[in-house]
Formats: C-alpha cells, structure tokens, sequence
C-alpha cells in the first residue's frame, strides 16, 4: 500500500497537499485540469519533488527522502525519454543494465521485454524509425525491465489515436494483472479511466478528492464542471 500522510508541496505560487491511500495491486486513474497537481503528485511519489511536510509510505516503508532510484517505482512520461542515437533494444536495455553491459540472459530479458510489447521485429530501430505508438511501446518495455512493483503513467499514450490509446491501455491491464502492479494513471480522457481504473481521484488546485471505487467516481459532484 502507498500512503500520503499530510504531504504538502509548495512552488512559487503553487501549493498541493495530499492525504490518501492508495491500496495495492490497485489501478487508481488520476482526472483533473491542467495545472491542478496530477503530475506533481506523480512526482512526488517517484522521488523527483520532495514535499516541505508529511511523509510518503510505500510497502511500510518511509520513502520520503529516499532517492528515485530508491523507490520502489517506476514512472513512464508523456515524453517517452528515449535516446536518438540508440536502438530499440539499446533504450529498453537501459531499464535493466543503464550500463549497456549485458549477460546473455539479460538479453534474453530483453528481447523478451520487446516482443511482450509487440515489438519483436523492431529491436534495431532507432527512435526516429519508429512511430509514436512504437516509441512509447519501448519506453514501457524498459519499464518492465527495471521490474518494480509500482508504476505511474503520466499521460503516456496522450498524442495516440484512439486505437492505439486503447490498446496501449489494454496492454498495461494485462501487464498489471500478470505481475499484481500497483498502476497510477494520469490522465485527462474519462474514457480511459471507465477502461482501465479500478479506483479513481479528482485533482484540481493542489488537492485531491478521496479515492474511491471507479464505479462511484463519475457521480461525484465535483466532477460536473470538469467534464
């Protein structure tokens, strides 16, 4: 289990505070406007903002000050992060060797990481040779590769067709079911929450409504503006 415990973040003008739980093995989409803090709290749990107060858990375990690398998570970005100059395989190799020195069941792990995201004939391409759909298929094989229990997506499949953004989904229900991942979706589409969530929040001015069942999120009030 995640638990945010009074955490409070500040930037310039920007605060968010942010208490909740956010059970294991849960699904749990993110809705709210721009600007409202979803990403800050995505960045929070990874490790890439510190908040000024409270105090982050992760499987009983105070990651507050821990480093990213530390954390027991993963995160996949709307920007996929893949290097030009490497290949396909070179870029997922990243999640589990970022030295590129790999043992041959390393490669095996590899190879099969790609072709577990449908890229199995792809594997010496470099980014420029590949579609958008293709390049965030890499950037998830690496996530795979670096085999943590938690991941959080922020608005990863954003500049996909409708297709593809659903099949992407799929794709990460069927990892999350096969491996029991706790999965942290930010987005801004309600389909992709009716889709994939098992829970599902609000975000909006720095705060965040109660996680709850996603069965119970579209009756909340405080959604009728938004959509």
């Amino acid at each position: 289990m995640i638990r945010l415990e009074n955490v409070e973040y500040i930037a310039g003008d920007f605060r968010a505070g942010f208490d909740a739980e956010i059970p294991k093995g849960s699904f749990v989409g993110i809705l709210g406007p721009s600007g409202g803090g979803k990403t800050t709290l995505l960045c929070l749990l990874a490790g890439f903002a510190q908040p000024q107060a409270g105090r982050i858990w992760m499987a009983g375990e105070d990651v507050t000050q821990a480093t990213p690398a530390a954390r027991p998570v993963t995160m996949l970005f709307q920007e996929h992060n893949l290097f030009a100059h490497l290949s396909a395989f070179e870029n997922a190799a990243l999640g589990l060797a970022p030295s590129l020195t790999l043992s041959a069941g390393e490669t095996a792990q590899v190879e099969a990481a790609l072709a577990r995201v449908g890229l199995a004939g792809k594997a010496g391409n470099k980014p420029a040779e590949l579609s958008g759909g293709e390049r965030q298929r890499v950037a998830l094989a690496r996530a795979l590769l670096r085999d943590k229990p938690v991941l959080l997506l922020d608005e990863p499949f954003a500049g996909l067709g409708p297709k593809l953004r659903r099949e992407m989904l799929q794709l990460v229900m069927d990892l999350q079911a096969e491996r029991g991942l706790t999965v942290i979706l930010v987005s801004h589409e309600p389909d992709d929450l009716k889709m994939a969530a098992s829970h599902a929040a609000f975000i909006s001015q720095g705060r965040m409504s109660a996680i709850v069942p996603i069965a119970r999120f579209f009756d909340e009030p405080q959604l009728a503006d938004y959509l």
